[in-house]
């Protein structure tokens, strides 16, 4: 229970208000009645120093989320995964110590999970979420887990408002939803007290939390990190992954459509994907930099709701990952698999980013509820595969027993260090100086404090920077997605809060959403640091950005069939899309025997009802008269045409088919075609036709 305490107004650096705190307000206090100064702030050795584990009050809140719900993952318990492979391109010898960066081609096995965050394991794989992007690299020098996302920034500064955070954007506590969304009152209610959080509100409202197909998605290590070289010098680190089939989103009906026609969109793309050889594929990019490059930004690289523009630090590529080899079993592999940001490798280290450093605590204490035990390590898709397990075992210590102990550890000694070697006996390991895992010993002083440096106070000006990066499309989902998502909410003051701080993001922005829910402009919100105009970075961009690739590879195209088809026709067109690099499939109102123009039948890939356009990449129609004559008259065969069209996406039609796109509303443009040039169309979408199919804030 509360105290009957009252409680202060707390304020961030900067003067910045976060939390409602009035006279009227019980204290908050620790499960054991301790009053608490600061909710908002770990305890720290200075501003920008490390988090200190003495922090009772983290720890506690922590723990208590970390263990809330089992065995369920409490965030990313909708995930798949994939095995496959990291190959080194380019030697990194000279900046890090880690095995496998030494050598250009040396190959590393990885086993790499994507979820989504908010829903749970039965929630369907398409929301409008941020999309988890965790890496299992089983390097010859023990596991090294690269957990991040696919955006490289997050909603809070520090970790010890990761409950508060899911907790509101989690269904609602005594309703129970809504289930694996956001737009709902808690979530921006949250949003609207937590000003840093509005740099990720601006990647959360656009087409990055709508990815097409996980290949399709970029990732990113979130934080700033360090690579260690063999000097023990220090280079700091923050890791991209490129998809090389480019960056592809959908459109929001699009979504809601999929999400309703095959829940398991995405996790069936993964699996068919590698089943016929479309392995997914991502290069590893890095953007190294030092202190001096740090202080010289305007922007604390320490802070994780903050990234550094690609235009101002390139992203160096120096690897590639490919997942080749789906999981044999699902529950034994994706969902027993623990990533956990603690382990890595020698040459890795961390930095004093609050966020990360909470994690490091965090990851390892959810794995000890969920899996239940401190042996989770010794489960098959989590063992270590390092220099060791030539002897049987791929681990090394003294550690023994434990709940599920699934080893048979041999010998007396188990404790180190111990003599036991001069009587014969089995010693174990001991620690090597030389190879071992070292610290970086940075030098840290400050006094004990909960509180934030000031060079974390500025919330608006790489919210500004995004928003302004974006196509115009791009931009008119963004703002699109607000009008939906507050349009949910039902306590006008929230909606009120949210447009008062986007009004320090862009003035434009904050009016469409204005105008799409009929309230007026309030007055801008407080801010703790001026706004700065920074230059935009085009490569945010997911529509004309540098990652928007135009081609088949990897894409499906629907071809809708009927009785009677042309075999010519629809044979020239299959070869042409397997030829670019796609997946041609049939689809048909019956999926039996479909009997062709030549006499001959096929069984069609997909029936109709079953197999709308949303699940498609691009969709050609190739009908007789007869069969065009009797879909017009069928309300999902003009459905599949006019989702097509409104979806942006291209059409080939032959003239038989003609008489189904006019009863669907078609009409022409550079995306509509004959069968002739329909495999050079379908290769993009076709983005200035969304003005006259949708209204758009």
């Amino acid at each position: 229970m509360a105290s009957d305490g009252k409680a202060r107004k707390q304020d961030y650096a900067g003067g910045e208000t976060h939390q409602i705190a009035d006279d009227d307000h019980p204290v908050l206090t620790t499960n054991h009645g301790m009053p608490i100064s600061d909710n908002q702030n770990q305890l720290k050795a200075g501003p920008r120093g490390p988090v200190l584990i003495e922090d009772e009050v983290f720890r506690e809140k922590m723990n208590h989320f970390d263990h809330e719900r089992i065995p369920e993952r409490i965030v990313h318990a909708r995930g798949s995964a994939a095995h496959g492979y990291f190959e080194c391109t380019e030697s990194l010898a000279d900046i890090t110590v880690a095995d496998l960066f030494q050598k250009k081609g040396q190959r590393t096995e990885v086993f790499t999970r994507f979820s989504t965050v908010a829903g749970g394991a039965g929630s369907v794989d398409t929301p409008r979420d941020v999309r988890g992007f965790a890496v299992k690299f089983y390097t010859r020098e023990g596991n090294w887990d690269l957990v991040g996302n696919n955006i490289p920034v997050f909603f809070i500064q520090d970790a010890i408002k990761f409950p508060d955070l899911i907790h509101a954007a989690k269904m609602e506590a005594d309703r129970g939803y809504p289930q694996a969304a956001t737009a709902h009152d808690t979530f921006w209610d949250f949003i609207s007290l937590m000003p840093e959080s509005t740099h990720m509100v601006m990647w959360a409202m656009s087409d990055r939390t709508l990815p097409r197909t996980f290949a399709n998605m970029e990732g990113f290590g979130v934080h700033t990190f360090r690579f260690i070289n063999k000097e023990g010098k220090s280079t700091f680190v923050k890791f991209h992954w490129k998809p090389k089939a480019g960056l592809a989103s959908t459109i929001w009906d699009e979504t809601v459509k999929i999400a309703g026609a095959d829940p398991d969109f995405q996790r069936r793309n993964l699996f068919e994907s590698i089943d016929r050889g479309d392995f997914p594929t991502w290069e590893l990019g890095v953007q190294l930099f030092d202190e001096a490059f740090a202080e010289s930004q305007p922007y604390d690289v320490l802070d994780a709701t903050k990234i550094i523009p690609e235009e101002v630090l390139p992203v160096r590529i120096v690897g590639k990952m490919v997942l080749d080899r789906y999981p044999d079993n699902f529950f034994a592999e994706t969902e027993q698999a623990a990533f956990v940001p603690s382990h890595v490798v020698p040459g890795i280290g961390f930095s004093n980013d609050p966020l990360l450093q909470g994690r490091l605590f965090s990851y390892t204490d959810t794995q000890l509820s969920r899996l239940g035990s401190v042996n989770f390590h010794q489960l098959p898709i989590n063992r270590a595969k390092g220099r060791a397990e030539a002897a049987g075992c791929p681990f090394m210590n003294q550690q023994r027993d434990g709940h599920m102990q699934m080893s048979v550890p041999k010998g007396r000694a188990n404790y180190e260090p111990n003599s036991l070697a001069q009587a014969g006996e089995e010693a174990g390991a001991r620690e090597d100086p030389e190879r071992g895992y070292k610290t970086f010993p940075s030098e840290e002083q400050g006094q004990k404090l909960r509180i934030r440096p000031e060079s974390f106070a500025d919330h608006y000006s790489q919210a500004r920077l995004f928003f302004r990066s974006m196509d115009p499309a791009e931009q008119a989902h963004i703002a699109s997605a607000l009008v939906f998502e507050l349009s949910k909410v039902s306590l006008e003051h929230i909606r009120i809060s949210v447009m008062a701080n986007l009004r320090n993001v862009d003035e434009t922005l904050a009016q469409r959403g204005a105008d799409g829910l009929a309230m007026d402009l309030p007055p801008p919100s407080k801010t703790a640091a001026p706004v700065l105009d920074m230059d935009p970075s085009p490569a945010l961009r997911i529509i004309r950005g540098p990652l928007e690739k135009h081609t088949l590879e990897g894409r499906t195209v629907g071809i809708l069939i009927a009785d009677g088809t042309d075999a010519g026709e629809l044979s020239t067109l299959k070869d042409a899309v397997k030829a670019a690099g796609g997946t041609p499939m049939t689809i048909a109102p019956k999926v039996g025997k479909v009997p062709l123009s030549d006499g001959s039948a096929i069984a069609a890939d997909a029936q109709l009802f079953g197999q709308p356009s949303v699940t498609v990449d691009a969709c050609a129609v190739i009908l007789s008269e007869a069969a065009a004559a009797k879909l017009v008259k069928e309300g999902a065969a003009v459905q599949w045409v006019m989702d097509a069209f409104g979806h942006l996406k291209a059409i080939g039609v032959n003239d038989a088919a003609k008489p189904l796109l006019d009863k669907a509303g078609v009409e022409p443009d550079e995306g509509v075609t004959d069968l002739a040039g329909f495999v050079e169309a379908a290769k993009k979408r076709y983005w200035d036709r969304e003005a006259s199919v949708r209204t758009l804030a």
